[in-house]
């Protein structure tokens, strides 16, 4: 029997491999080609269509890296096909194992009507079922000769990821142009065989069903004339029509599948191109609805559908009637696909309030999933944005990329930081890119963790980014799998649909709490440094323009700038997107992504100044004004407000220290800093508790060799730890020339590092400026604080309040989580004292503990942080971070959860000051600093009303009262996009809060 098995199987290959799918094309011409190149940047379709393009023949190389040739293909059907069905194949020379990362075409007719993608695995175009005969055939092929440069071998550098250093060797070799008559009855041969082929492999060997289909598969394998298979085709399809008629059992496994093309906003190739991939895709799954009834296709990220809109409107036209049909679905109610952990809390929530605004506003509807298959990690903060967002099921698939531990779920509640559970499936096919080989929905079946309980589950099916979506042979597969003995049943369903039965079968999940930690790709927290800077800066100058903008606008009347801060939000989200953010891109994306945030910048800081303006009165006045952005009052002036700052008290004195270096004090802090420019003491006086670990030195640089296994700008591997060199030897340690500053500048490789530390009057925290002149190469660069703290977790600051991580490794998931993120502190404490570090752009770091000797001179334990710096891979982009980088850091010895909160905000919101004649009330005030304002804007309306958002930051309960500095007729809580959702108390201007830990408010001040 074994024998008899593996003779079928490797007999069904080679039929199938080299006679019956070259038959599902048994007769063909070619076509004539001819191509014209643009000089530069893609060009509109008119300019396309209208060039004069030159001959070129099969074999012909085409395509200097990331240009485009237009290619005109004509031919005359022949007279003899009448009657049958006749296709265009159009091969541009691609690589079938590679759908999605090569060259790429969209189709269009002598018209510029669009007709369907090429890809990989979909170079067919229809022309006629039945033709007549004679037809004249002329099609346009707007071709992308996008480079390769994944392709899953070594990752070796490649300067092909920029147009500036890719070269103009052509990329590609033209392959098939033909006409070619297309015999349906062979090709669902093909359909049947492959879906009974794959599922015989997958059932059990001593199984009767196995063996019912190999029998099967081998009696239609007899009926076919290896001479004459288009003759005998119908024959063969006859004898497997029995084991493909046998119903599932009825506890067999139901998958919905869900048409999916995961297109990456900017990955391996630049924004641009997105824009087209995204058309061409769009073009082909509307093209697939329209030819199968069954199908239903599904596509996030808003920012997509608004490029379709945008710069393709006669594909768009089909799209929004492909909507109103209710088959191709918006999904996930996000402006992209975002990663989750390094935004910021009010960047977190705009992804979702323009995205699901984008959908509203379009199509009238509303988003209930979240749809994140390729995020990498989950922020503990992300359940309550979701449900704010009137939001309640995600969908992810990333986490079975995890390298450590297995997820013990695929259909569970996932509860945060505040408490808010969100449903949330897994799918347990394990992939995004489900093609529905029977492999794959066997997997799903077996992996699925539920069983018992549940028995649905979801599979996203289509290749992505340039694969072109779904396939008519994915959508032939999952018509023969919807009631197929052996196999789970396979049915096209919307996301919604899904969801709603998932969650109508499972009455009682299983609960997660916490983050959802990929553990995997953690060096996405630092690779490319510029780029995350220009994020965090970002979010704090839209937090400082709308706050000065509103503020001005109700106290002046100035015009609020609406248009121009939604433009400036979708870009900075759309930088946000999971390759963008995370530093896994190409360089020309990083290239113009730091272009883009200078341009951000200089938008805002121009909308800033001038409501800052308006309302400092006259700029002659003698008053010095400092405005203040920050949730918190300093140097005495108040949250939201602007007035004269109170002077610091005391100084900061710089004196030598007793074997070498200098000493700071001010009579807060006392920091020694040794002749290595190392901290040796930060002594907080008035707790008399020093915070370095005895014999230890904190500003320590570390530099670790870093060379991943795989996924260079992606991971960092626990083995990096082995090797580590401290960067202790000083070029110089000088006072600086600001007051109560030392400055320390070291060399090391070929870089250059210059420090400021620095203690100012009144401020219990040293500030750490850090500029790196970097020219390494595959090196992990580390700022290390030894800490003398026995602390068994730490908190990270995430989305709207903080989450706690283990600083011990007893399990495997804590071991795992050897890189994590924060946000704009880490906070370590004993009960009744702490440390904290901030800082301005950063977001990875690692927390670890060791027993230090027991000695009564220096028993305990040493806790280390370290916050990330710098890495320098060369995949995808060779010159990863070359270059000058400054970073702003703050030890804070002494500090509560509170202080952590707060230094953070000062260190990312720096006053500023300007000279006038007018103070300024703050718009709202809050009378307790656990209770964070996040974001004061005018309403989205245009309404004038005053939109205030906060939560409650410190993890406890908190009762405040909210007041407002202006005349209100009316108070309403909204949801995240300004729907109200209840109706709080208040007494007249004042409004009572009770919030929970971490709740998160937003309310519409009405005027």
């Amino acid at each position: 029997m074994h024998d008899d098995r593996n003779l079928v199987e490797a007999r069904l290959k080679r039929v199938l491999d080299e006679r019956i799918r070259p038959a599902v094309y048994p007769e063909s011409v070619p076509l004539d080609v001819a191509v014209w190149h643009a000089p530069g940047e893609p060009v509109p379709v008119a300019e396309g269509l209208s060039a004069v393009p030159e001959p070129i023949a099969v074999g012909d190389g085409w395509g200097a890296p990331w240009g485009t040739s237009w290619f005109t293909v004509t031919g005359t059907v022949p007279a003899a096909w009448a009657g049958r069905t006749v296709e265009a194949i159009l091969d541009l020379g691609f690589d079938e194992n590679m759908p999605g990362f090569q060259c790429e075409g969209l189709v269009y007719r002598p018209d510029g009507t669009p007709v369907k993608g090429l890809n990989p695995r979909n170079q067919w175009v229809r022309v006629g079922a039945p033709v007549e005969g004679g037809e004249e055939v002329r099609l346009h092929i707007e071709a992308a000769s996008n480079p390769v440069i994944l392709d899953y071998r070594p990752f070796l550098p490649t300067k092909l990821g920029d147009k500036e250093t890719a070269g103009t060797e052509p990329q590609y070799r033209l392959a098939r142009m033909d006409l070619a008559v297309f015999d349906e009855t062979v090709w669902r041969l093909v359909m049947d065989l492959e879906v009974l082929g794959e599922l015989m492999r997958e059932l059990p060997v001593e199984g009767a069903r196995r063996w019912d289909i190999l029998r099967a598969v081998d009696r239609a394998l007899d009926a076919v004339d290896l001479q004459n298979v288009n003759g005998t085709a119908a024959a063969a399809r006859e004898r497997l029509a029995g084991v493909l008629a046998t119903p599932a059992a009825p506890s067999a496994h139901r998958i919905s599948a869900v048409g999916h093309a995961h297109i990456d906003s900017a990955w391996l190739w630049p924004l641009r191109e997105t824009v087209r991939k995204v058309a061409r895709t769009t073009s082909n799954m509307t093209a697939l609805l329209d030819d199968e009834p069954d199908f239903v296709f599904a596509m996030s990220q808003a920012q997509q559908w608004a490029w379709v809109k945008e710069h393709r409107p006669e594909v768009w036209s089909r799209v929004t009637r492909a909507v109103s049909a209710g088959r191709f679905v918006p999904a996930g109610g996000m402006w992209v696909e975002s990663d989750t952990n390094m935004p910021g809390s009010e960047a977190m929530a705009r992804q979702f309030v323009h995205g699901k605004r984008f959908f509203l506003d379009e199509f009238g509807i509303e988003n209930d999933e979240v749809w994140l298959p390729d995020t990498f990690g989950f922020a503990a903060g992300l359940p309550q944005i979701i449900k704010a967002a009137g939001s309640k099921w995600l969908l992810t698939q990333k986490i079975s990329w995890s390298r450590t531990n297995t997820f013990p779920h695929h259909t569970f509640l996932w509860e945060g930081i505040d408490g808010t559970r969100i449903f949330t499936h897994f799918p347990p096919v394990d992939t995004y890119n489900c093609s529905m080989k029977g492999s794959e929905i066997a997997h799903a079946a077996r992996n699925f963790k539920d069983k018992g309980v549940a028995r649905h589950s979801l599979a996203p099916t289509g290749w992505g980014d340039g694969g072109g979506g779904t396939t008519r042979e994915m959508v032939a597969k999952a018509a023969r799998m919807r009631d197929l003995e052996g196999s789970a049943t396979v049915t096209w369903e919307t996301p919604a649909a899904f969801f709603t039965k998932a969650e109508a079968e499972y009455s009682n999940p299983p609960v997660w709490v916490g983050e959802l930690y990929l553990e995997l790709h953690r060096a996405t927290l630092t690779s490319q440094a510029r780029t995350k800077q220009g994020n965090r800066r970002s979010e704090s100058l839209l937090r400082e323009a709308e706050l000065w903008a509103a503020t001005a606008a109700v106290r002046t009347g100035h015009p609020y700038p609406y248009e121009q801060l939604d433009r400036l939000w979708k870009t900075v989200l759309l930088h946000q997107f999971h390759d963008i953010l995370p530093g896994s891109s190409i360089a020309w994306v990083h290239r113009e992504a730091e272009r883009t945030y200078a341009v951000v910048a200089g938008e805002l800081d121009g909308i800033i100044d001038a409501a800052q303006r308006a309302l400092a009165g006259d700029p002659g006045g003698d008053m010095p004004l400092l405005f203040n952005s920050a949730p918190h009052t300093r140097e005495g002036v108040a949250a939201g407000g602007a007035s004269a700052p109170l002077a610091a008290g005391g100084g900061t004195g710089v004196r030598p220290r007793d074997g070498g270096g200098h000493l700071l004090d001010n009579g807060l802090l006392r920091v020694e800093i040794d002749g290595r420019g190392l901290v040796v003491s930060a002594y907080d006086l008035a707790a008399e508790r020093e915070a370095v670990a005895p014999g230890r030195a904190a500003n320590l640089l570390q530099i670790h060799p870093d060379f991943p296994n795989m996924w260079d700008a992606w991971d960092v591997d626990e083995f990096y730890r082995n090797t580590v060199t401290d960067l202790v030897d000083a070029d110089e340690v000088v006072p600086g020339e600001e007051p109560g500053s030392v400055r320390v500048i070291r060399s090391f490789g070929r870089s250059t590092v210059t420090q400021l530390l620095s203690l100012s009057p009144g401020a219990k925290r040293l500030d750490i400026l850090t500029e790196v002149d970097w020219h390494e190469t595959e090196r992990f660069l580390k700022l290390a604080f030894p800490l003398d703290l026995r602390a068994e977790r730490y908190a990270s600051e995430t989305q709207y309040g903080h989450v706690y991580r283990a600083t011990h490794t007893n399990t495997s998931w804590e071991a795992a989580k050897f890189e994590a993120c924060n946000h704009r502190f880490v906070h370590l404490e004993e009960p009744g004292w702490g440390v904290a570090l901030v800082n301005d752009s950063t977001y990875g770091h690692d927390v670890t503990r060791a027993v230090r000797a027991v000695r009564a001179s220096d028993g305990g334990t040493t806790t280390t942080l370290r916050a990330s710096l710098l890495r320098a891979p060369r995949f995808p982009d060779p010159e990863t971070d070359q270059g000058v980088h400054r970073f702003r850091h703050a030890l804070v010895p002494g500090a509560t959860i509170g202080d952590a909160v707060r230094e953070g905000y000062v260190i990312n919101l720096p006053a500023r000051r300007m000279r006038g004649d007018a103070e300024v009330a703050p718009l709202v005030t809050i009378d307790d600093d656990a209770v964070v304002v996040t974001a004061v804007k005018l309403a989205d309306d245009g309404s004038g009303d005053v939109i205030v958002r906060f939560h409650e930051a410190h993890g406890g309960r908190a009762r405040a009262t909210l007041t407002a500095s202006f005349p209100i007729t009316g108070v309403v809580a909204t949801d995240l996009l300004e729907r109200p959702i209840a109706e709080p108390r208040r007494h007249g201007d004042t409004v009572p809060l009770t919030l929970r830990p971490f709740e998160l408010v937003t309310l519409r001040l009405k005027r």
